[in-house]
């Protein structure tokens, strides 16, 4: 069954309000752009604004939940016997896949969290609250102990936090997937 007239408008509203914050940060720097600027670019009020997002970081990171939602669904779509590392890693894989290459705007935006440890400390509590999504799917698909469950989420998160800042510090040219790959393999030691 298709989504509706009304919740198509709120997703293109939301990814509207996304994009001209992303836009307007790279172009004049986050610390002088307002939310009323954002508001302003993506053509609604602010008080529309804030029935979708509750600061500007939120809407500029919210790229951010949108793959880690797309990440959750590709790990439950993942074979049911899969054990639950190589079903997190293959997952992550696939989506990076979907997102193709260097996108100048997710560049730009990885960066900008780099140079503001409030984008930085943001982006750290949306990730922090989506291990306990993919916390959930992985303890449905195995019967890994609460605890070990929430390691392989956690350190899945890490891995590709510290997998996309060491591909922007690569020559470029080196594919995202080669860097994760390494940084998965690493990582994997531990869930051995």
């Amino acid at each position: 069954m298709g989504t509706g007239l009304r919740e198509r408008k709120k997703v293109a509203t939301r990814q509207a309000l996304h994009e001209a914050a992303l836009a307007l940060s790279i172009e004049h720097g986050l610390d002088r752009v307002t939310v009323e600027a954002i508001a302003d670019a993506a053509d609604v009020s602010r008080r529309t604004f804030s029935n979708y997002f509750a600061s500007k970081e939120e809407a500029l990171l919210y790229g951010d939940q949108q793959r880690v939602h797309a990440l959750v669904d590709a790990v439950r779509a993942r074979p049911p016997a899969e054990p639950p590392w190589e079903a997190l890693t293959a997952a992550a894989l696939e989506i990076q896949q979907d997102l193709g290459a260097r996108d100048p705007n997710w560049v730009n935006q990885v960066r900008l969290v780099r140079r503001h440890p409030a984008l930085a400390a943001y982006q750290v509590s949306t990730y922090a609250a989506m291990e306990n999504e993919l916390t959930a799917t992985v303890m449905a698909r195995s019967a890994e102990p609460p605890i070990r469950a929430r390691l392989m989420a956690a350190a899945l998160l890490v891995a590709m936090r510290v997998a996309v800042q060491e591909w922007l510090d690569r020559e470029r040219g080196t594919p995202l997937a080669t860097v994760m790959h390494e940084t998965f393999t690493e990582m994997a030691t531990t869930f051995r």
